[in-house]
């Protein structure tokens, strides 16, 4: 089983990261408010970057590290990888 790390940009400017098997089913949950708590009333979100972690352990981790990180970094960090590419073939 695949599991995607991701970062998905609310509609007031916030980030939200999370983990899940299938990022498409994942971001249309939380923009029809069956998604995070948190992006329940940040509708609608737009996914921002998605990357692919060898196992379940890997990716939670990985989002972990990413809650810790301060804002400024992340947008420098999607700055440099995001380009307005689509990431991994999800868009």
């Amino acid at each position: 089983m695949k599991w995607w790390v991701y970062i998905v940009e609310c509609a007031d400017g916030t980030y939200y990261c999370g983990i899940s098997t299938d990022v498409h089913r994942r971001v249309r949950a939380h923009n029809t408010g069956k998604g995070a708590k948190y992006t329940r009333g940040r509708r609608p979100v737009k996914l921002l970057y998605a990357v692919q972690c060898p196992d379940r352990s890997a990716a939670t981790r990985l989002e972990l590290a990413t809650k810790k990180t301060p804002k400024h970094k992340k947008i420098d960090f999607l700055r440099k990888n995001a380009k307005g590419q689509s990431f991994l073939g999800i868009t």
